[in-house]
């Protein structure tokens, strides 16, 4: 196990910053989760971690020892790191004990030591009985748990994944997530784990970092971050949330299209000022206009604009002079094309100043 620390952590491309000054400690033994979409700078931040790019500014720290600045980086075979790639970059002509094996062949160990720390990861990962197949006899969750073991084997003290379970079918993802997790928690290693898929963070993380344009936007637990959200980037991001852009009339009641609302939580910009309010869809209740209590505090009248039945829930658009996602339960339906009206729990609702 180690401490990681990220100082002003800096990278740019031909003079566009990718990664931007950013600040980060994971602890000894820490699941973080860096989370968000494509281009934000998270994989670039793996692979300043890893040693595979130098910074242009900022430092990476591992136990307090600098690792890599703009000055001086420390190569990857030395820094006792192990990295996943998105494709597994397991060697077809070896057996799966050989794969795992490779790891240690650096190390100054007796050939009988090699042998048991490969047998003991083996059992872990569940692959003993695979040992002497070949990759293309596996299947993509039993050639990702080859990656691990072989990963796991030299005992590193950080290990790195970068969107590990990208390749695999949604059955399979969900296994891994948490068997990976699972892995986790026996060897309690350093984990820095790079994804774009919300529920991955949510299953495995201790703490979920979540970026957007190369900068930090919130650090906290999977809780935290999807109940307490600090910006309506975050609220969109992490999953299941409206953002509504309202004025804030004063106290905890804001404006939308001529119609106010009480916020029970949250920031507020302040009087007379833009600001948004979040709310997850499934705390929406979509009113048919037919219905008793389609007026009142926290009701917004709106049309339908669209529905999809997913089997355990049905999913509706309404406009309420902006589009309001809202999921019900399956057997409400209402009309495309009606009217209806939303009401909000004021204390599901977060206010966002940002």
């Amino acid at each position: 196990m180690a401490r990681l620390d990220l100082d002003k952590l800096t990278k740019r491309y031909s003079g566009v910053v990718s990664v931007d000054a950013i600040e980060l400690t994971v602890r000894h033994g820490e699941f973080v989760c860096l989370l968000g979409p494509s281009g934000c700078g998270k994989t670039t931040t793996l692979r300043v971690i890893a040693g595979l790019l130098e910074p242009d500014g900022g430092e990476v720290r591992v136990d307090g020892k600098v690792l890599s600045s703009p000055h001086s980086v420390v190569p990857p075979e030395r820094r006792n790191m192990s990295m996943i790639f998105q494709s597994y970059a397991i060697w077809p002509h070896m057996t799966v004990r050989q794969n795992v094996a490779y790891g240690l062949k650096m190390k100054a160990l007796a050939a009988s030591a090699k042998q048991s720390r490969v047998d003991a990861l083996l059992g872990a990962t569940k692959l003993s009985a695979e040992a002497e197949r070949y990759p293309s006899e596996l299947s993509g969750g039993q050639q990702q748990r080859v990656a691990l073991a072989r990963a796991l084997v030299p005992k590193p003290d950080i290990l790195l994944l970068d969107e590990p379970l990208s390749n695999l079918d949604a059955n399979l993802r969900g296994d891994m997530r948490f068997e990976i997790r699972r892995l986790h928690d026996e060897f309690q290693y350093t984990s820095v784990y790079v994804t774009h898929d919300q529920v991955e963070a949510m299953t495995m993380a201790d703490r979920i970092v979540i970026m957007n344009a190369g900068r930090i936007e919130q650090i906290g637990t999977p809780e935290e971050v999807y109940e307490r959200p600090n910006s309506a980037f975050v609220a969109r991001f992490i999953g299941g949330s409206n953002v509504l852009r309202v004025t804030h009339v004063g106290g905890n009641t804001v404006e939308i299209g001529g119609h106010t609302l009480e916020i029970g939580q949250g920031e507020f910009s302040g009087p007379g000022q833009p600001m948004s309010v979040c709310v997850k869809t499934h705390d929406l209740e979509l009113v048919p206009v037919a219905s008793a209590g389609t007026r009142g505090n926290n009701v917004l009248p709106g049309i339908v604009r669209s529905q999809a039945y997913l089997g355990s829930h049905r999913d509706y658009i309404v406009d309420v002079g902006q589009d309001v996602l809202i999921s019900t339960r399956a057997d409400l339906e209402v009309a495309t094309g009606s009217q209806a009206a939303v009401r909000f729990d004021a204390q599901r609702c977060r206010g966002l100043s940002r």
